[in-house]
């Protein structure tokens, strides 16, 4: 049976969600699910915007020839060739030998690496920046995108109704369950953070090429923002683009301290946990703490951009940084993390080393100011270092 939504009459949603899959490209957990959007616009010619992931195949094509209905496809717009929207790119071609290809020309490549010599039995249309589509009462307009968040990837937008396919930009974690709408759910309570997470995760490294894509997005009337993931924004779309703007530009999202450790056998966390009722006594709110041990790097690094100031506590473990502190700062590093205020609590029985090495790792990130030297705990939090420890508070505190 189909599941396709008319979000106006001449565009259909025909993309599915998908609850099973446990990580996101094998790597992000998404306990929330993800949904795979793809869209028909119907007009004197036909043009389906992205496919889908093998996931949700079944699905996918059954929404296609329902919103068809009997109809031929004219044009399959690839947006974006990553598999989680490209995976049934084949199987649309092979019940619709007919369309013709529309992509850019690193895209055509791409389709070549992961469909072989199949494709190339179809039609195809590469098209650059500023280049148009005509399909009747619609015209596309076409964008280039580099690396938001591959190098291939580009935008659609279409110049009658004023609606930017965005492909992954302006996407989110989630399954949708009924409501397409941004404004349909609780977007800012219980979206958000996976929102923050999707962008910091998948497209975070690339600042600088989203905040390229951000000044072309400025120079068009957008009413409606239809992305490949999460719902799609027709109201307060100057909310959400401005999130993506401040993340672009690896500046704070809030005012806020979120507390990370590393801990081996609890002292360490002991540590961390006694600066946040401290700093908590000071006035601090909303504190965040984090074992690395048992949050997910990908949820570590959202919060490390969301929040202008965070502590960083991890035991000394083989004469090194405790493995999943090391593992949280090299991540980091990977997305580009700048622009923050850093304090460091170190732990070791024999050889205190972590501090001096988390300060190295910091140091080769950009404009990570760091509060002091690091608070050195031989084993375990003595009481003559509670003197120390309301200093670090107090710091932490007079930095916000």
């Amino acid at each position: 049976m189909h599941n396709i939504q008319h979000i106006t009459p001449d565009l259909v949603y025909v993309g599915a969600s998908d609850r099973r899959t446990a990580l996101f490209e094998n790597v992000y957990p998404i306990p929330r699910g993800v949904s795979y959007n793809s869209y028909l616009l119907l007009d004197e010619k036909t043009a389906l915007l992205d496919t889908a992931d093998a996931a949700v195949a079944s699905q996918f094509l059954e929404n296609v020839a329902a919103a068809l209905a009997g109809r031929q496809l004219d044009y399959l717009i690839v947006n974006h060739m990553e598999p989680d929207h490209a995976a049934t790119l084949a199987d649309v071609l092979l019940r619709y030998p007919q369309a013709t290809l529309v992509c850019t020309a690193k895209a055509a490549q791409m389709m070549e690496q992961f469909f072989g010599s199949n494709i190339s039995a179809h039609q195809l249309i590469t098209v650059k920046e500023g280049d148009t589509l005509a399909l009747g009462r619609h015209t596309l307009a076409f964008a280039m995108a580099p690396m938001v968040h591959w190098p291939e990837v580009m935008v659609t937008y279409d110049t009658t109704d004023h609606i930017l396919f965005s492909a992954d930009a302006f996407g989110t974690f989630g399954a949708l369950s009924g409501n397409l709408y941004a404004d349909e759910l609780n977007f800012a309570g219980e979206w958000l953070n996976d929102a923050r997470r999707y962008f910091i995760n998948i497209v975070g490294k690339y600042g600088v090429q989203v905040q390229a894509l951000l000044k072309k997005a400025a120079a068009l009337d957008i009413k409606m923002i239809c992305p490949l993931h999460g719902p799609v924004w027709r109201e307060n779309i100057e909310w959400f683009v401005a999130k993506h703007d401040l993340w672009s530009r690896y500046e704070p999202e809030d005012k806020a301290v979120v507390i990370i450790y590393g801990s081996i056998y609890g002292h360490t966390e002991a540590a961390a946990l006694r600066l946040g009722t401290l700093l908590a006594g000071r006035g601090v709110r909303n504190i965040k703490a984090y074992d690395a041990s048992r949050t997910h790097a990908s949820k570590l690094v959202a919060e490390c951009f969301r929040a202008s100031h965070i502590v960083l506590a991890s035991s000394t473990y083989n004469n090194g940084i405790f493995t999943p502190m090391e593992n949280l700062l090299a991540d980091l590093k990977a997305h580009c993390w700048q622009n923050r205020t850093v304090a460091l609590i170190e732990n070791g029985t024999w050889a205190p080393q972590s501090g001096k090495l988390m300060r190295a790792e910091l140091e080769q990130m950009k404009d990570i100011r760091i509060l002091g030297d690091a608070l050195t705990l031989k084993s375990a939090l003595r009481a003559e270092q509670e003197e120390a420890l309301q200093a670090l508070a107090d710091e932490i505190a007079k930095s916000l």
